[in-house]
């Protein structure tokens, strides 16, 4: 069987291209999910700016429950790759089928988890007496599709790991459009409003869950998709090196949670909701930066591992290169566009001049730092992908620590929506720190002088 891409062969610059950019815009599909859901839900008659205030309650929850599939999607398909790279197929089956596994228990038993304390969550995470019908709406349907949408995240990396990314593209694709085509039939013509929003989604994840099983058992596949007894050593290793994605995904939610907090808490009964639905497009526009960087940088993590494994420095360090190259003509673009257009963005949403306003200005005030982003994405997603997880755990804690004291600090020496400002300060002094850590650190191992032990096996 011939492979689409030779991780180990083919040329640097193109492998970069054909991994990368179809996870990219794999990714971007992927953020369709809910900022459609978001459009459709702000554009609901009469109660739309409440109904979208209510699902950026549960946005924090939704990003919580999405970090399990990185934790053994990225944390296996690591390994995995490793083991090919090593040309060590049966290990490499041992661990695709103990991360499948594992995924199927922590997905179920998170479905019942979530159902149970939903309430609790809701109300710890900011719904006030006007969202929390809708919260509440949103939050139970969707995670009743929590056990499709975590298995197909977490295997879809699997695809991309074994040198097909364009059918790992294909995953995100096929339930974004899904969605996209559900959203307006169930929330106005079947006029379910924010439920319908719900079902939708759910839908659309079953069906990506469905091909990216499928095409797991594809007998093209260089190691096809099987079910395991759990094996505790290969499940500490998986979870070893997932665990800094995951932790990094994880606090997501507790940075938005901090962001709705804050903002209900000085914003007060009259304006508090205002701040976070204008917080809920922003954090809508600036996933249609951070997700095609995941995207770049989490679609190079196979063929940096590949050649870790193959003990290959010279041909990792031409892909950090063309990476970061990537990253940073995208960050560039990106911040051109948020200051010229956003308010194009904004009308999607609303056309409350109140909302938009304080929207527009919000946008240009979280894209401040973008471009120095790109230089700590592509840093953390390299370390990950060489086992060195404590560096990059740290690295990114660093960062979300940073723009959760900022956060709460702002409003409280100025105004409410001063806290629109911590994030460019957490990602601009993040981004410097990281690169000091790489020319210090990083460097050393690339240039042949040190060695990783954190992925030895």
């Amino acid at each position: 069987m011939k492979k689409t891409n030779d991780f180990g062969r083919d040329s640097i610059p193109l492998l970069v291209l054909k991994t990368s950019v179809p996870f990219m815009f794999a990714q971007f599909v992927n953020v369709l999910y809910s900022i459609v859901d978001r459009i459709y839900v702000g554009n609901i008659p009469v109660t739309g700016a409440e109904a979208l205030a209510g699902v950026g309650v549960c946005a924090p929850i939704v990003t919580l429950l999405s970090s399990f599939g990185t934790l053994f999607g990225i944390g296996g398909s690591v390994l995995f790759s490793v083991r090919l790279g090593a040309g060590d197929k049966k290990g490499a089956r041992k661990i695709l089928a103990n991360s499948f596994t594992m995924l199927i228990i922590v997905s179920l038993t998170l479905t019942l988890l979530f159902l149970l304390m939903k309430e609790q969550l809701l109300n710890w995470f900011g719904a006030s007496e006007i969202t929390f019908p809708y919260a509440e709406t949103y939050l139970t349907i969707y995670t009743a599709g929590t056990f499709f949408a975590l298995l197909s995240m977490g295997m879809n990396y699997f695809i991309t790991a074994q040198g097909f990314p364009m059918l790992g593209m294909m995953t995100t694709l096929i339930g974004a459009l899904v969605n996209i085509v559900l959203d307006p039939v169930f929330i106005f013509l079947m006029d379910m409003g924010v439920a319908g929003a719900a079902v939708a989604t759910v839908i659309a994840q079953t069906s990506s869950c469905l091909f990216v099983l499928c095409t797991l058992r594809r007998k093209k596949m260089q190691v096809p998709l099987g079910v395991t007894r759990p094996d505790p050593h290969t499940g500490k290793q998986i979870v070893k090196i997932g665990f800094c994605p995951f932790l990094i995904f994880a606090t997501d939610s507790i940075i938005i949670i901090a962001m709705n907090a804050v903002l209900q808490y000085y914003g007060g009964p009259d304006y508090g909701d205002t701040l976070i639905t204008a917080a809920t497009i922003v954090q809508s526009y600036l996933l249609l930066i951070t997700s095609p960087m995941l995207g770049i940088t989490g679609g190079s993590q196979p063929l940096i591992s590949f050649n870790y494994g193959a003990n290959r420095p010279d041909r990792i360090r031409k892909t950090f290169f063309w990476v970061l190259m990537l990253c940073f003509c995208f960050t560039t673009f990106m911040f051109a566009v948020s200051r010229i257009a956003p308010q194009y963005f904004v009308a999607i949403f609303t056309d409350d001049p109140q909302y938009a306003e304080l929207a527009v200005w919000g946008i240009r005030t979280f894209t401040l730092m973008i471009i120095p982003l790109s230089f700590q994405y592509v840093i953390v997603d390299g370390m990950t992908a060489l086992g060195m997880t404590k560096t990059s755990l740290t690295l990114s804690l660093f960062r979300k620590s940073l723009y959760i004291a900022a956060t709460c600090i702002l409003p409280a020496l100025f105004e409410a929506r001063s806290a629109f400002y911590a994030e460019p300060v957490a990602d601009g002094t993040a981004a410097a720190l990281s690169c000091v850590v790489f020319f210090f650190v990083y460097r050393k191992y690339l240039r042949g002088e040190g060695r990783l032990d954190d992925i030895k096996m």
